[in-house]
């Protein structure tokens, strides 16, 4: 233990690395083990289990996230703010595959509220969207319709799934115009 010099962000790290490497859903224990040169065993001081391992490779990676969105953000409001926004995400997804992915899984409830990363996330895309006029629970279906967005075309975008001869970026400027438009007009739920 002492000689790989084995810590839970150390571990973390490497984790993130590897799922950048081989895909978020190929990072084992084993194989960070191999990595450190290490027993499995070895890492169980350090990390509970495999999904202890993931939640906290899917936290490091939001926080990187959100990092990223947020310099991007700064001092813009309304349609520059949410084009920054979506640019950081997109560029985030693509340029650390691994590490996004693990942006995307379920994380059990009772980790959540004590996640600085899922707090600053949460405050910085809802005030972007507070720029718009919207509350809750508008805002709620607001964060959702982004995320599908920005997600679905990072997959279909990272899977080589645009075949037409158009420009993707050019589709994406369009896609966030798109969605700039529909929160403008957003239709406010009534009781």
């Amino acid at each position: 233990m002492a000689r790989a010099g084995l810590t839970p962000d150390r571990l973390t790290e490497a984790a993130a690395d590897l799922a950048d490497e081989v895909g978020f859903e190929n990072v084992t224990l084993s194989a960070l083990a191999r990595h450190f040169g290490v027993k499995d065993a070895s890492l169980y001081s350090h990390v509970k289990n495999l999904q202890d391992l993931r939640t906290r490779v899917a936290f490091l990676a939001g926080g990187e996230m959100i990092d990223r969105i947020a310099v991007a953000v700064a001092g813009r409001a309304g349609k520059d703010a949410l084009a920054a926004f979506a640019g950081a995400y997109r560029a985030y997804a693509l340029e650390r595959p691994g590490r996004y992915a693990a942006t995307q899984m379920r994380i059990d409830q009772s980790l959540v509220a004590d996640a600085p990363a899922l707090r600053r996330t949460a405050e910085i895309t809802y005030g972007m969207l507070r720029a718009y006029g919207l509350e809750e629970p508008d805002l709620t279906d607001a964060v959702r319709l982004l995320r599908a967005t920005f997600h679905g075309y990072c997959a279909l975008e990272s899977a080589g799934g645009f075949g037409a001869p158009r420009d993707v970026q050019k589709s994406w400027d369009r896609a966030v115009d798109a969605l700039h438009v529909a929160l403008e007009n957003w239709p406010h739920d009534t009781p």
